[in-house]
């Protein structure tokens, strides 16, 4: 069983959306065999020196968001993928302390699977990424060999949100737009979200 860190107490006393959710999933996740930390300014739970989920408050609710979920057995199907292009996480979502408790057993089971899987050392193999390259960013890259050394030298991660976020645009001029204005920080080796 888990034991609450006591420098997480002032963010679950805080007063804010979800916080009854929120104390309510931790004390479901900590009975699990795990250790409560701050990460990425958010609960985060490990084990096995690995992280294993983390929790969080959205607009529409409480999460909890396991970071190898696709390995976690779902037969009832709780898990979602936080987005379309997610590939390796799986997060549940609750709006009530009532759904937190109803759900309890099987968080506990998520919980215990990601334990175990930390400590059988298991990963995720993620498939060569099948995304297009933007004809904007090819010749940009043509055209710059530090900005293509740059790009190249990202971690797979990191390129591929690039990649997402050059190939959303319909329109030629803004995905250029957005490769001029994210050159600066490629060249710098940072991805999207990085600051």
């Amino acid at each position: 069983m888990g034991a609450p860190n006591p420098r997480l107490d002032r963010f679950f006393a805080r007063d804010k959306p979800w916080r009854a959710e929120m104390q309510a999933l931790r004390r479901v996740v900590l009975d699990g065999p795990v250790d409560e930390d701050l990460r990425w300014r958010q609960p985060c739970y490990r084990a096995h020196d690995g992280n294993i989920a983390i929790l969080g408050a959205m607009k529409e609710g409480a999460f909890l968001s396991f970071l190898k979920g696709v390995l976690l057995p779902d037969p009832q199907g709780l898990l979602l993928a936080p987005g379309e292009n997610s590939r390796s996480a799986r997060m549940m979502k609750f709006t009530s302390v009532e759904q937190v408790e109803t759900q309890a057993a099987a968080i506990r089971a998520f919980v215990d699977a990601a334990v175990q899987n930390e400590k059988d050392g298991r990963k995720i193999t993620f498939a060569k990424d099948d995304l297009d390259w933007p004809p904007e960013l090819e010749a940009a890259l043509d055209d710059d060999p530090a900005l293509r050394a740059a790009f190249e030298a990202l971690t797979p991660g990191r390129r591929r949100g690039w990649l997402l976020h050059f190939s959303q645009p319909k329109q030629s001029k803004t995905v250029v737009a957005r490769i001029q204005k994210a050159a600066p920080r490629i060249l710098a080796g940072q991805g999207m979200h990085d600051r």
